[in-house]
């Protein structure tokens, strides 16, 4: 018998089987010891992951945040956070609420028909004008160009009430006023732009630092509210009211407002005799 065959051998081959078995067990222990904790971190870090998702989802939007923010209210303003702006001669009698969102395509037909006669009427005291603001267009596609706007207005408006018409006319004109779906009044250097146009804005730091700092953002959101709340039954833009009643091209507050300058004169005329 060789040496191979041998009692001798066989056990230490069964020995040698037997010491690599035990060691290919460990390996294999090893291997599911790190699987196992490999898995509860990924388990760990998915639950993170989808609880700082919740979170975030969960955390108010920048404009939403300033709900409750304390607001600094631009020059010419009065009322609860300066949201009562009110524009035009003292001798005026009566006047002529006009509400407004900047993003809003019929604001900007509006203003580019009939602006130019509201400030010629402001101008020669025929009325005063109270101007409020919403920014509902926003909502429609969880934009910030309404908001935007409105605070660059409240800008403008610290500077001066005919800075604020004028700036107010440049937002709207065919040149500048963008697209109902575009929402290029997010754009602080857009609103600039505009501002550029019009003389007392133009290059003027102070209101530029206003729109880049945001420092009337709170009071836009305000505003925003302020229309949200109106007593006037108003809920669209523009929007015209004297003596309590919306003025509308057939009588009744769901009536279409005038667009016309024809119609302006005539329906303002007979507010103002009322």
């Amino acid at each position: 018998m060789s040496k191979r065959n041998s009692a001798a051998a066989k056990t230490a081959a069964r020995e040698r089987l037997r010491i690599e078995r035990e060691r290919e067990a460990k390996r294999a222990k090893v291997r599911r010891q790190i699987i196992v904790a490999c898995s509860a971190v990924g388990v760990l870090a998915a639950a993170g992951g989808i609880g700082y998702a919740v979170v975030q989802a969960n955390k108010p939007s920048y404009w939403a945040g300033l709900k409750d923010a304390k607001v600094v209210a631009p020059a010419n303003t009065t009322g609860a956070d300066g949201t009562t702006v009110v524009m035009g001669k003292s001798t005026a009698k009566k006047t002529l609420k006009i509400y407004e969102d900047s993003r809003c395509p019929v604001c900007a037909q509006f203003e580019q028909t009939v602006g130019s006669t509201v400030k010629k009427d402001i101008e020669d005291g025929k009325f005063k004008i109270q101007y409020i603001g919403g920014t509902f267009i926003d909502n429609k596609d969880n934009g910030e160009g309404s908001k935007n706007a409105l605070s660059a207005l409240g800008a403008a408006l610290n500077v001066s009430p005919e800075a604020f018409l004028e700036y107010k006319t440049a937002l709207y004109s065919a040149k500048w006023h963008p697209d109902e779906s575009s929402d290029e009044f997010k754009d602080d250097a857009y609103l600039i732009k505009v501002a550029n146009t019009v003389t007392a804005l133009k290059n003027n730091t102070a209101f530029q630092n206003a729109v880049k700092k945001g420092t009337y953002d709170a009071w836009a959101v305000a505003m925003s509210n302020t229309f949200n709340t109106n007593k006037d039954g108003v809920q669209g833009t523009p929007s015209f009211v004297m003596n309590g009643k919306v003025i509308t091209t057939n009588g009744q507050p769901t009536g279409n407002p005038p667009m016309s300058v024809a119609d302006f004169n005539r329906l303002v005329d007979a507010a103002l005799k009322a």
